[in-house]
């Protein structure tokens, strides 16, 4: 419409990746990616795989500028061990580094959990190991990974394990001492049960549906057997 709306004196114009670095971070690392690179291709060459090394250099160069560029590229995370300057084989920073040292960990279901945790590094390595072996990328790429489950454990200082059914791990880091929750969060306690002969449980479902069609209520059934399915379906067709 052409209608001044406001004037303002400032803008915020963010990027449109989380990912771009400043020039003082990406001049440093570039030496070193190239560095890196320089010595693997030699590494390749001796080993005969010529096209492994053809693959890395055209990759890894066109990452380089692409960052000199424009201050990232695509899969610039491979690249963190050298826009961080962290040394090799170094923990990377992660979330856990932005909270408070004594901050409370809840680790829900922790005996699937705690597995999980385990093999997250070993999964992740063996994925990066066949890009390095094959060219697709630098094997710094191996350090841009998750934590290691020791270096996870020490990084909490306080820890609570939840869990129906803890694990070994569990079990020994609370020495046995399992603390129960009979209650449930919203102050419910379990439906009670009622359990009744099988043989019976035709009328006794029949009772049932007349008490719920009486008080203009809904009832739900679930049948163990086709046959139980067939004279269930028959009983409330009679009952309506």
């Amino acid at each position: 419409s052409g209608e001044t709306l406001a004037i303002e004196t400032q803008v915020f114009i963010y990027p449109a990746q989380h990912y771009i670095m400043p020039d003082y971070r990406i001049v440093p690392a570039v030496e070193s990616i190239k560095a890196e690179l320089k010595e693997r291709l030699q590494q390749l060459q001796q080993e005969g795989k010529l096209l492994e090394a053809q693959r890395l250099q055209a990759r890894t160069m066109y990452d380089i500028e692409m960052m000199q560029e424009v201050g990232y590229c695509s899969g610039i995370e491979n690249y963190a061990r050298h826009l961080s300057g962290l040394p090799p084989g170094a923990r990377p920073y992660t979330l856990i580094d932005y909270l408070p040292k004594d901050f409370l960990l809840f680790i829900d279901e922790s005996h699937v959990s705690i597995p999980q945790l385990r093999a997250m590094w070993a999964g992740d390595r063996s994925r990066k190991e066949v890009l390095v072996e094959h060219g697709f990328r630098l094997p710094s790429a191996l350090d841009n990974r998750p934590l290691r489950f020791e270096e996870f454990q020490e990084n909490w200082a306080n820890v609570i394990f939840v869990s129906a059914t803890p694990g070994p791990f569990e079990l020994e880091k609370c020495q046995n001492e399992v603390i129960e929750q009979i209650i449930r969060p919203t102050g419910l306690v379990d439906p009670e049960i009622c359990v009744r002969p099988a043989g019976k449980q035709i009328p006794h479902l029949l009772g049932e549906i007349k008490k719920r069609i009486k008080a203009s209520s809904t009832f739900s059934y679930s049948p163990v057997s086709n046959r139980t399915a067939r004279r269930a379906v028959c009983l409330a067709f009679t009952c309506s």
